[in-house]
């Protein structure tokens, strides 16, 4: 828990204050006067008597006791002041501006351990080192500039780096964003963005509280507490965006697997994103835009009313709503004619509704009105307005600011002649209003937040499986990869369907397991990771004889120790994998299989552990998923079996933690099963 003294202090020390507000310590102080801190203010400066007309001290132990100490002073001189101020000055918040601490050299890490040591110890909170502060509705606790525009019900914002927080802050101060709180946590060396989402959480007031989070964050370091909170915020009835930075990996290039070679870490952050209910951003305009659709109400369906009196936006943002799953539907009937009939002549009500450049605000007033009460079809309006600059256009941005007051569907302002109409587009967003300058931007933040599911149970129901079993066998199991025997073993125990096989040692084994099993048969080779590459599979395999010759050819492929065969099954060739993430836990990743997961890596991932609803919404999110539906006469994929599958998989994984890597490629998917053909499993203890 954040200590009160960090959020709201009665006193607050700059150790450090200048009077030169080009320094972090004189510009912090003066932030503080100028953005309306109430509480009592110190500095300390070993040569100055006051700074900025703020009483200083030469030296901490000179100072009454007090709530929060801002620190601008070398990190080599931290420690001693923060001893000083936590056991004989009663302060229990800390925020340290001073970079040269743990990201610069051994001698800073200790000097960073001995301060987190400190303040630990009377249950104090620090924000930093190597940061820009932090500031909310209290106070503005940064050495910085913009401050924002502070409100109760503003934006929480949480950034891992200061530079990109002041950047995103410049982006969305300018639209109209308000903020409640923004953190530069910097080294995070007490409190990093969890611990902030943590404290969020566990003081979250459903009649108070802040709704809308938005995160920058450049390593998470405890992904369980991220998801935790971040998911119960979400079901609490807030709303989160995020940045996550560093995306990119070379480290699934030496992977051994197809899972090994899909599952980067970037891939299990969209599925920690994916499983909270956290909408994944790429960049600040993106976010801020995100966040700006956050601050509306909530859209519940997907059906859009595009209002414009220019035709060249509307087309645009028609064409990327379409585009990325949103509808704009086409509006006709009597209704419609009775709107047509209160517009100028020439105007179009078809959707996009244009009300022609000479249209006024009454005509906007009548449009939004029959969208919210005569056209049942539509869930949300987007209203394009700007200005030649021919005359004022006021009214218009009043009357729209009131039927975003009345209406119950959202209406979304793009207001493009930020400079032509700068003082209306002003008094717009002074009354607490947002706008969207460009909309095709805004119609990709649109559809993301609209498709980002909801977060998944915190407590999903999981097929039964026999962990007894499964514990059995990897207990007794080396690292490395299963022999098919004990594979086969782990997929019983976890209700995996699975193809009949056997592993023949000698050209006799193969040949009675094939008659065994019945012709045709499929023969692979046990011992290369990739069978397809080497020659290593073959089809349709359907006499004793074809049997005896292609043991004999495949048995002398490099690295076989024996060779698997299995009935010849056919349908939908599917494919599920899993892998363990450091720090993460396992991710489950499913899509279609065979060669199509190396050519079209459509796969989706979640983190385990996953309900077959879960799964079913991982299926239905694949570019290929209409192959599974049965496209073009092709045999349907039966879901529920394939989600249930995944389910199972992510049950495994949860049992046998000691996985480290597991391939399911391929599964054939018909309409009455889906039965697991091929299977590796590598075990890291």
């Amino acid at each position: 828990m954040i200590h009160s003294k960090l959020l709201n202090p009665q006193s607050i020390v700059v150790v450090g204050g200048s009077d030169d507000i080009q320094k972090p310590g004189g510009k912090v102080l003066k932030n503080l006067m100028d953005h309306g801190y109430k509480g009592q203010l110190y500095v300390v400066n070993p040569k100055l008597d006051t700074v900025q007309g703020v009483k200083s001290y030469h030296t901490v132990e000179e100072l009454p006791e007090v709530d929060l100490a801002i620190m601008a002073i070398a990190a080599k001189y931290c420690p001693h002041a923060v001893d000083v101020l936590a056991n004989q000055k009663n302060t229990r918040g800390f925020i340290i501006f001073s970079a040269g601490f743990h990201e610069e050299s051994k001698e800073g890490a200790l000097f960073e351990q001995q301060i987190v040591d400190t303040i630990n110890s009377v249950g104090g909170s620090l924000i930093g080192p190597n940061c820009i502060g932090m500031m909310n509705t209290n106070f503005a606790g940064v050495f910085s500039t913009p401050i924002p525009t502070f409100n109760p019900q503003g934006i929480d914002f949480i950034s891992g780096s200061g530079s990109t927080a002041l950047f995103i802050l410049d982006v969305g101060i300018p639209k109209g964003l308000t903020f409640n709180s923004v953190y530069s946590v910097g080294n995070s060396a007490q409190i990093g963005v969890e611990e902030v989402l943590e404290h969020m959480d566990e003081t979250f007031d459903p009649a108070t509280s802040p709704r809308i989070k938005l995160l920058y964050i450049e390593s998470i370091n405890k992904p369980q507490k991220l998801l935790k909170h971040a998911s119960s915020l979400i079901r609490k009835g807030c709303r989160i965006a995020a940045i996550k930075a560093g995306s990119s990996s070379a480290g699934s290039r030496a992977a051994s697997s197809h899972t090994g070679a899909l599952a980067s870490s970037d891939v299990a952050v969209n599925a920690l994103f994916r499983k909270a209910g956290i909408v994944r951003c790429y960049g600040r305009e993106e976010l801020i835009t995100v966040a700006s659709v956050l601050m509306h109400p909530e859209l519940k369906g997907k059906n859009i009313a595009v209002i414009t009196h220019a035709g060249g936006p509307a087309v645009m943002l028609t064409d990327v709503l379409s585009d990325n799953g949103l509808e704009v539907p086409p509006i006709s009937g009597p209704k419609a004619d009775a709107l047509l009939q209160k517009l100028f002549a020439g105007s179009s009500v078809a959707n996009p509704i244009d009300f022609l450049a000479t249209g006024t605000a009454e005509h906007l007033g009548h449009i939004i009105d029959a969208c919210e009460n005569d056209f049942d079809e539509i869930d949300a309006m987007v209203v394009i307005f700007g200005s030649p600059g021919l005359f004022p256009i006021f009214d218009v941005y009043d009357l729209l600011h009131e039927k975003m007051k009345q209406c119950r569907k959202p209406i979304y302002p793009i207001l493009p002649s930020v400079i032509v109409v700068k003082d209306e587009v002003e008094q717009f967003i002074g009354k607490g209003r947002i706008n969207f300058p460009e909309e095709v931007t805004f119609g990709r933040a649109l559809a993301k937040v609209y498709h980002t599911p909801k977060p998944a149970p915190e407590q999903p129901t999981l097929p039964a499986i026999d962990t007894a079993a499964i514990r059995r066998i990897i207990d007794a199991a080396p690292n490395g990869y299963l022999q098919p025997q004990q594979v086969q073993q782990l997929l019983d125990a976890a209700g995996i369907a699975r193809a009949g096989e056997a592993v023949a040692a000698t050209r006799d084994e193969a040949v009675k397991a094939a008659e065994q099993l019945g012709f045709p048969v499929v023969m692979k080779v046990v011992g290369p990771v990739h069978k397809s590459d080497v020659g290593g599979v073959s089809l349709n395999v359907a006499t004793p004889e074809a049997v005896a010759a292609e043991f004999d050819r495949m048995i002398k492929i490099k690295d076989t120790t024996a060779i698997l065969l299995q009935p010849m099954l056919c349908g939908t060739e599917l494919f599920i994998g899993a892998k363990r993430e450091d720090k993460f836990g396992h991710m489950v990743l499913c899509g279609l299989g065979g060669i199509f997961i190396e050519v079209l890596k459509d796969v989706q991932a979640a983190l385990a552990p996953i309900s077959a609803d879960e799964a079913a919404g991982l299926i239905q999110s694949l570019r290929g998923y209409g192959m599974i539906k049965g496209a073009r006469g092709q045999e349907p994929v039966n879901e529920p079996l394939f989600a249930e599958m995944v389910s199972r998989v992510s049950a495994l994984v949860q049992a046998a933690p000691e996985i480290f890597e597991m391939d399911l490629n391929p599964l054939l998917g018909s309409r009455s099963r889906v039965v697991a053909v091929d299977a590796r499993i590598r075990i890291e203890k």
